[in-house]
């Protein structure tokens, strides 16, 4: 399982990479391998305002499909539309191509409800 060091992840298998005052966000590689193979995201409009912890938008696979909740409270500034064509770069680089939503945050305080990679793989490693 790959889990960079130097995101903060979310119990709903969120990671969140600060960038200042605004955060990248995806979907974690274990949670991409659980829901396999992705063939649609749904995502916030730019502009959109999100609440920690409240669906954001969602990521349809072969299996099923699951609601994405917002690691942090913010302004929507960035969508990558990239992933409306190619939903499969989620499950090909998460981290990377496979990020979803820019987010202006509101409270820098929601960051220190997330966990920090060992953490997050204590948890899943218990699921």
């Amino acid at each position: 399982m790959n889990l960079p060091k130097e995101l903060r992840y979310s119990d709903e298998h969120e990671w969140v990479k600060q960038e200042g005052n605004k955060v990248r966000i995806g979907i974690t590689d274990f949670a991409q391998s659980e829901l396999g193979d992705i063939v649609f995201v749904e995502l916030p409009e730019v502009g959109a305002e999100l609440e920690a912890n409240s669906p954001f938008g969602s990521v349809e696979s072969v299996k099923t499909v699951s609601e994405l909740y917002a690691p942090v409270s913010g302004k929507v500034v960035e969508v990558n539309g990239d992933l409306e064509d190619s939903p499969e770069n989620v499950n090909e680089a998460p981290y990377e191509s496979g990020w979803m939503i820019v987010v202006e945050i509101t409270d820098t305080a929601d960051l220190d409800k997330l966990m920090d990679a060992d953490k997050y793989e204590a948890m899943v490693s218990a699921e």
